[in-house]
């Protein structure tokens, strides 16, 4: 099994990568390999597979009262990794880690399932805020910050565990990434605090980067920039997601925090019922121009909805 900074470090030419959203639980692997059929034409060097903290819903009891219930939406990491290697054994897996929701033995028993299945990628996220919160709350044993997760895989790779009854414990091999933001986090003051944050999960252990989508390369350009200047040298995949509708205009910044630019939002205002179309071509344009300034791969965000972009990858790399 490959490592995802071995790959980059020793392909000839930039590569597409993709990441998918795994099915709501109640569907069977089908609808799961329908999204992943359709992009292995394109010999992906590895797939991301996004993870979902459980969610809290209050549920209606007869007298008035509600009892609050806590609920898996999706099948677990571990079940849909198995399932993509039973399916795909020449596939790369990076299946995504997060912080919420979590306390960090259950986070280091995930990781440890995850080696034992011979997983050598992750991606250390910290997780949204649940519906309802305004900001995120670590949980009492959890990881307030996605670089005390880097920190601790790092341990692991040297085997040490969390539990101290484990004195010989077998090193996990895992090759780690993370997520930055080239428009800034939105809980970050500005973008200078948010480049010492994504500074300190690289020191942690960190081998490469996966921006957040954005719309502007330039916005990316001037991010790596940035991060050299800090003293960042690890590599940084860009990421991609093609607009699908007009509606989108409004509901990914609000969403994600990013900007769009107004030559794509005139494009999307002039012919909204051709915003499916728009999306592909402003994708294509944006992929070929980051190549052309030495981007090491493109990584697109399906959304288990492949369609799309496998006509921008079949366009930008042939």
């Amino acid at each position: 099994m490959s490592k995802v900074i071995d790959i980059l470090n020793s392909s000839q030419r930039p590569f597409a990568s993709f990441e998918l959203v795994p099915p709501l639980k109640g569907s069977d692997a089908s609808k799961l390999y329908d999204s992943i059929d359709p992009l292995m034409q394109f010999k992906p060097p590895f797939i991301n597979v996004t993870c979902h903290r459980d969610e809290v819903e209050y549920v209606p009891n007869g007298d008035g009262t509600y009892t609050k219930m806590t609920l898996a939406k999706r099948p677990s990491t571990i079940a849909i990794v198995a399932a993509i290697m039973r399916r795909y054994p020449q596939l790369e897996i990076v299946p995504h880690v997060i912080c919420g929701g979590a306390s960090r033995s259950r986070v280091e028993s995930e990781l440890l399932d995850l080696h034992f299945l011979g997983i050598r990628n992750v991606v250390a996220l910290r997780g949204d805020a649940i519906p309802g919160q305004r900001f995120f709350i670590p949980e009492a044993d959890g990881f307030s910050h996605s670089s005390e997760l880097v920190a601790m895989i790092r341990n692991l790779n040297q085997g040490s565990y969390l539990d101290p009854t484990v004195k010989k414990g077998l090193p996990t091999d895992f090759c780690v990434g993370v997520a930055a933001y080239p428009e800034k986090h939105f809980e970050a003051a500005n973008l200078d605090v948010d480049i010492q944050h994504l500074k300190a999960k690289v020191e942690a252990g960190a081998d490469y980067i996966v921006t957040q989508m954005f719309f502007d390369n330039s916005q990316y350009f001037r991010f790596v920039e940035r991060l050299r200047e800090a003293g960042i040298t690890v590599p940084v995949i860009p990421g991609l997601k093609p607009i699908t509708s007009q509606r989108q205009i409004d509901l990914l910044p609000r969403s994600f925090h990013i900007d769009i630019p107004q030559a794509l939002v005139s494009q999307l205002n002039k012919t909204p019922d051709d915003a499916y179309l728009v999306g592909i071509e402003w994708a294509i344009s944006q992929s070929c121009d980051l190549l052309a300034h030495g981007a090491p791969a493109v990584h697109y965000y399906t959304m288990a909805k492949p369609d799309n972009v496998c006509q921008i990858v079949r366009e930008v790399f042939g």
